[in-house]
């Protein structure tokens, strides 16, 4: 009996997935666990395996996009034929070249890249003169030696990271473990040069004539897709701002004792080998006990009605070079402060270098974005799409209070909620933000 292959739903928030590449030729028996596709989603690249046993036998093509749910294949037994075949022929793994266009697989333009290989120089051996891997492969051991990436040494994150900042993986020494390229490789490696000397001050006439001309021409306008990661930020935060009503407030946080408390800590937790908590940390730690007092606000709207999370999980917003991401802290108010340094660390250190899996990705009840790095002092963060408020932290700053007629130095931050008014009004906000600065004021609750 024929078994259907279907895309599966990576994650609450997946809309759509890109087959990159079949695993297996049409035909080929496959058993449960056996990796069938390589699939691309918007935010990691997956290989998906078989759920079942029989004979795989594609129904479309590597290179299609299709919803979570979409069938794409069957698992045969041996003889039988998929449905609908006497009426559609199967589709082949590989397209044929037609009208001049050049086919290839995406893992062989992916392998081209990373080895300096044009994949226009070469033949296809695939199906209808598809260019695969396996010619790719070829071309680059008859190529002279250059530096490559070993399969499997780059996560597709740093892949894309690489292609967006214009850096050939070939010539890219990895650091991670086993060699692994991490971002901060490709960061260095997409550094400018040193400046060189300065050009001599005379130049031949023709050179002059071209320089004049070229400065009369108007610059082109750089062109930026709104594809990929950039692609889906633009669509969720366009969709947040119009699907509610969302509204800020802030104030200030009086930060003495947390910093007091902070570098007790580091003095302690240093001698133990324990990760030092930062000050987002300590933040982030009074937003999610805080809303325990205050569920509303860890919750989502659905169905025309409001729908209060069971669990605390904080999300952390990242800035990267391409883009956001928000890994989760799940079950953040059972986090004890300890726990949550080194979690925030490492979900942080993971967004950089790549490496963050679709579950630290979602299941997000609540976010936190500080931009206190920056420089900023407040701003209007927009909300998740399926929560319903956003808490911005801005930078350390020193100011003053009064005791009397005596001024006094401080240090504070400014917090800024932004709530979507469908679900919460403004006093319960506010109260809510009144929390999270009282217990920054007061930072041995953190500690509980």
């Amino acid at each position: 009996m024929a078994v259907e292959v279907l895309i599966p739903k990576l994650g609450l928030t997946m809309e759509y997935g890109l087959i990159e590449e079949w695993l297996v030729a049409p035909g080929t028996p496959v058993k449960p666990g056996d990796p069938l596709l390589r699939l691309a989603t918007d935010k990691v690249d997956v290989e998906v395996e078989a759920e079942g046993s029989g004979l795989f036998h594609p129904a479309v093509e590597s290179g299609a996009e299709l919803p979570p749910g979409a069938l794409i294949g069957w698992l045969l037994e041996a003889g039988e034929q998929p449905p609908g075949a006497a009426a559609q022929p199967p589709p082949a793994t590989g397209t044929p070249a037609a009208a001049g266009r050049l086919f290839s697989s995406p893992n062989a333009r992916r392998v081209a890249r990373e080895r300096g290989i044009d994949v226009a120089q070469l033949t296809g051996t695939g199906p209808g003169g598809r260019i695969i891997t396996a010619d790719v492969l070829d071309a680059a051991a008859a190529a002279p030696a250059v530096p490559a990436v070993r399969p499997g040494a780059v996560s597709p994150l740093v892949r894309r990271y690489a292609t967006a900042a214009g850096v050939d993986l070939a010539v890219v020494a990895g650091t991670g473990p086993g060699g692994k390229v991490l971002r901060s490789d490709v960061a260095a490696a997409a550094r400018p040069a040193p400046a060189s000397a300065p050009a001599p001050a005379s130049a031949p006439a023709g050179a002059q004539d071209g320089a004049a001309h070229a400065r009369d021409d108007a610059p082109e306008a750089q062109v930026i897709a709104l594809t990929g990661m950039r692609g889906v930020i633009a669509s969720r935060m366009h969709a947040s701002l119009q699907e509610m009503a969302q509204l800020t407030l802030g104030t200030d946080a009086t930060m003495d004792a947390a910093v007091a408390l902070r570098a007790q800590l580091k003095e302690q937790w240093q001698q133990a080998g324990m990760p030092v908590p930062t000050i987002t940390d300590l933040v982030v730690r009074a937003a999610a006990l805080a809303l325990r007092e205050h569920p509303r606000l860890n919750a989502s709207v659905r169905d025309n009605a409001i729908h209060v999370q069971p669990e605390i999980n904080v999300g952390l917003a990242v800035a990267l070079a391409e883009g956001l991401m928000v890994p989760v802290l799940k079950r953040a108010d059972r986090l004890p402060l300890s726990a949550m340094a080194a979690e925030t660390r490492r979900l942080a250190q993971a967004a950089r270098d790549g490496r963050l899996t679709l579950p630290e990705l979602e299941g997000g009840t609540f976010t936190v974005s500080t931009l206190g790095s920056f420089g900023i002092d407040f701003f209007t963060p927009v909300i998740t799409p399926g929560q319903v408020a956003i808490l911005g932290v801005g930078r350390l700053r020193d100011s003053v209070r009064w005791e009397g007629a005596t001024p006094q130095r401080t240090q504070v931050l400014t917090l800024s909620i932004t709530f979507d008014h469908r679900a919460v009004d403004g006093a319960p906000a506010a109260e809510y933000l009144r929390s999270v600065a009282s217990r920054l004021a007061n930072p041995l609750s953190l500690l509980a």
